[in-house]
């Protein structure tokens, strides 16, 4: 029988803002968050990309889609969730979802920061990477489409998230961020391992200054997740590599971020989690 203490996994009570949750890590994450009773607000942009002979049609089309069915899915389970499309490389994107997530549930105090603005570029003359998807040359437009996504939204929902957070006195709160690369860069994606790191800087400042205000906040490095874009490359690379240990499921990576935002994990801060 239940002695009637609320578990220290449930999110009951609390809204979380959940960044690129139509699909992949974004969604399931959404998903957990409110399976643990949070309402969510999921932003997304749908990608028009051309289709690429060398990336599953499945997940370029789950890239298009909108959160709709995310959100249906979570209402069917009773859980509370709104959806809105936005564009992060606006500036004023931040102070836009943080509204409506105060219209439309309550006061956000989950941050999560998972939205990418991800394109392949490379240092070198190559149109191809070594599994052969399509990559393009390192410029103006790959470095700011990535940086205003992977870093500079970050660091301006953050601001947001904790401006509205101390103005309202609160004592609780959490914020993950996901990265990728690693300490030697991320060669065929120089943009987007450089804006990762950037957010790891970004997120651990966070975290030391805002400690004091009952914030914790932590980053999530997945291993290769099976977002839809696996191929059969993909998987031998990950077979033959000594470092990537297995392919693991978005359901899989969202379970670490709820445990993160959960009060068992309220001693966990500034920390880079690798996940293998």
């Amino acid at each position: 029988m239940s002695d009637g203490r609320r578990s220290s996994s449930d999110l009951s009570g609390h809204v979380a803002l959940v960044t690129g949750a139509n699909h992949g890590i974004g969604a399931a994450t959404a998903r957990t968050l409110a399976d643990l009773g949070a309402g969510v607000l999921l932003t997304y942009l749908r990608s028009d990309e051309a289709a690429d002979p060398e990336m599953p049609d499945a997940y370029r089309r789950a890239r298009s889609e909108t959160a709709d069915a995310v959100v249906g899915a979570i209402e069917a389970a009773a859980g509370v969730a709104v959806a809105l499309e936005a564009d992060l490389t606006d500036a004023a994107a931040a102070e836009r979802l943080f509204d409506t997530a105060e219209h439309a549930i309550g006061p956000v105090d989950i941050l999560v920061n998972n939205a990418s603005g991800w394109i392949a570029d490379t240092f070198t003359p190559a149109g191809d990477d070594r599994l052969g998807r399509s990559i393009h040359p390192v410029s103006p437009a790959t470095f700011d489409r990535v940086f205003a996504v992977d870093a500079r939204a970050a660091a301006l929902l953050i601001a947001e998230f904790s401006r509205r957070y101390v103005r309202r006195g609160a004592t609780w709160g959490r914020i993950v961020g996901l990265t990728s690369g690693g300490p030697v860069g991320f060669p065929e994606e120089v943009s987007y391992g450089a804006a990762k790191a950037a957010q790891e800087n970004i997120t651990m400042s966070a975290a030391i200054e805002l400690a004091p205000y009952g914030i914790t906040a932590n980053v999530v490095h997945p291993p290769v997740t099976d977002t839809g874009w696996i191929t059969p490359e993909v998987a031998r690379m990950v077979e033959r590599s000594a470092d990537l240990v297995h392919i693991a499921t978005p359901d899989e990576v969202a379970g670490v971020i709820g445990f993160l935002v959960s009060d068992d994990a309220r001693l966990i801060t500034a920390n880079v989690i690798h996940l293998r």
